[in-house]
C-alpha cells in the first residue's frame, strides 16, 4: 500500500531563477519535474505540498492536494506513516525509500533535511512548528540541488530514469513511412504524434522518447537520449543532440544539445544552444547562440546572485541558466555559464555574460529595470498566444518579484554603470 506523502521546498539554496515562479519540486530536471519523478519511483501517495510564503498563493492555484496545510485527524489516523520529502531533491535515491519511522536523512555538505519519515501525530507536531523526536541517518553524497546551475549537475541521470520510465509505461506507436531509425536503444513514439518523412532517430546511444501530441517536421534530426514533450514541434532540419528534454508546447529549431526546456518556450530559429536551462515563456531570437565550453577548457566558475562570489560549478561544459519571461534579439551572444533573471530582454550588440539580474532591459544605451506594466502586459499577450490565462496570483508574484529585485537595486552587478538606474524601459 503507497506511504502517504509530502513534498516540501525548504527555501533554502540559492536556485533563483528557476525556483521564482514555482516550487523547487516543480522544477523540470529532466523529462520529468522532480515532483513528477519522485511519484513515479517512489511508492508514496501524494497528500499535500508545503512551500515558502511567497509561493502559497501561485501554489494553490495549480496543486490538486493541499499547500502547507497538516492532514488532519480525519483524513489520517495519529499512527499513520508519513513521507516528507525535500523537492530540493531530483533523484529518487535509496535512503529515501530505507528510511524507518522516526529517522531523519541530512545531506553531509549542508546538513539540510532530505527526508523524514513520521507518524501522522508528529508531521503535524512538525508542521505547526513543533520539534518531534527524530534520529539521524547522514547521507554522504551531495544530493540537493542549491544554486543556479544545479540543474546540469543531476541532469543526465535524471534524463536517464525518465526515459526508462516513459519506455516501460507509455503507448507507443509506429514511428512513420521515411523515417529513418538508427541504433538499437529503444524509440518510443506516442500514437497521436506526428513525424515527417526524412526525420531522423538516432538511437545508438541512448532512447528517444516523442510524447502525445508531438510534431517532427521534416529532415529533423534527434539524438538520444532524448525526450519531446507533449505538444512541442521540432521544426525542420533542427538537430536535436544527446541529454535534451524538451517541455510541453515548446517550438524548437537549430542545434540544441544537452538542454532542459520547463515548457512553453521557443526557438524558433537557427544558432545554437547547449548544456543550457530554459524557463517558461521564453523567446530566443533568431541566431541566439550560446557558448557551453570555455576556449581554455577549464572549469566554469559563475556567480549564484549578481552580486555574489565566483564560485567553481564543477562543470567543464555549462551553458546558461535562462528564467522565465526572456526574451532575446536576432543574433544575441551569451557567453559559458550566463545566469539570466526572470523577465529579462536583452537587445544589445554585446554578449551576455555573468549573472544578470531579473527584469533587465538591456540594449545597447544601457541596461535598465523593466517598467512593470509593460512587463506585465507583454507577459499576458505572450501566454494568451497559447491558450494560457494570467492568474491572478501569478500577476501578484510577477509584480512582487520586480518589486523586490527593483527595491534590492540589483541591477548594480559587477561591472555594469549605475547611472541607468533611473531610467525606464
Amino acid at each position: 500500500m503507497p506511504t502517504p506523502a509530502i513534498l516540501f521546498d525548504d527555501g533554502k539554496g540559492l536556485l533563483s531563477p528557476l525556483n521564482d515562479l514555482r516550487a523547487s519540486f516543480e522544477i523540470r530536471t529532466g523529462a520529468l519535474t522532480t515532483a513528477e519523478r519522485l511519484v513515479a519511483a517512489l511508492d508514496i501517495d501524494l497528500i499535500g505540498v508545503v512551500v515558502p510564503g511567497p509561493l502559497v498563493e501561485l501554489m494553490g492555484d495549480s496543486s490538486p492536494v493541499p499547500v502547507n496545510r497538516p492532514p488532519t485527524a480525519d483524513t489520517l489516523p495519529d499512527h499513520a506513516e508519513v513521507l516528507l520529502i525535500n523537492g530540493r531533491c531530483p533523484l529518487p535515491i535509496d535512503a529515501i525509500a530505507q528510511l524507518k519511522l522516526g529517522e531523519v536523512a541530512i545531506e553531509k555538505k549542508s546538513q539540510d533535511m532530505v527526508a523524514i519519515r513520521l507518524t501522522a501525530a508528529s508531521v503535524r507536531t512538525l508542521l505547526t512548528g513543533g520539534n518531534p523526536d527524530m534520529r539521524t541517518v547522514e547521507i554522504n553524497d551531495a544530493v540537493l540541488m542549491d544554486r543556479p546551475w544545479s540543474w546540469r549537475t543531476f541532469r543526465d541521470r535524471c534524463i536517464a530514469w525518465d526515459l526508462d520510465h516513459f519506455v516501460a509505461h507509455m503507448p507507443a506507436g509506429p514511428t512513420g513511412d521515411g523515417v529513418v531509425e538508427l541504433g538499437q536503444m529503444p524509440i518510443c513514439v506516442h500514437p497521436s504524434a506526428t513525424i515527417a518523412p526524412t526525420v531522423v532517430l538516432n538511437a545508438e546511444e541512448g532512447p528517444i522518447v516523442i510524447d502525445e501530441n508531438t510534431v517532427v517536421r521534416p529532415g529533423a534530426i534527434i539524438t538520444g537520449p532524448a525526450y519531446i514533450g507533449p505538444g512541442s514541434t521540432v521544426l525542420e532540419h533542427a538537430l536535436i543532440k544527446p541529454n535534451t528534454a524538451i517541455g510541453p508546447v515548446c517550438k524548437v529549431a537549430g542545434e540544441v544539445g544537452g538542454t532542459i526546456f520547463q515548457g512553453y518556450a521557443n526557438k524558433g530559429h537557427a544558432g545554437h544552444l547547449g548544456d543550457s536551462w530554459v524557463g517558461e515563456w521564453v523567446n530566443l531570437g533568431a541566431d541566439t547562440t550560446n557558448s557551453n565550453l570555455l576556449n581554455t577548457y577549464t572549469e566554469v566558475l559563475a556567480r549564484a546572485t549578481p552580486d555574489a562570489k565566483m564560485e567553481k560549478t564543477g562543470h567543464v561544459f555549462l551553458g546558461a541558466t535562462i528564467g522565465d519571461h526572456v526574451k532575446t534579439a536576432i543574433g544575441t551572444k551569451i557567453m559559458t555559464g550566463a545566469i539570466i533573471g526572470t523577465g529579462a530582454m536583452h537587445a544589445a550588440a554585446e554578449p551576455v555574460s555573468g549573472t544578470i539580474p531579473a527584469y533587465a532591459w538591456t540594449t545597447d544605451a544601457g541596461t535598465k529595470p523593466y517598467r512593470l506594466g509593460k512587463f506585465v502586459e507583454v507577459a499576458m499577450t505572450v501566454m494568451q498566444r497559447r491558450g494560457v490565462t494570467q492568474t491572478q496570483a501569478y500577476s501578484r508574484r510577477l509584480t512582487i518579484l520586480h518589486e523586490t529585485v527593483t527595491r534590492q537595486a540589483s541591477f548594480d552587478w559587477p561591472g555594469k554603470d549605475k547611472s541607468h538606474l533611473e531610467s525606464r524601459a
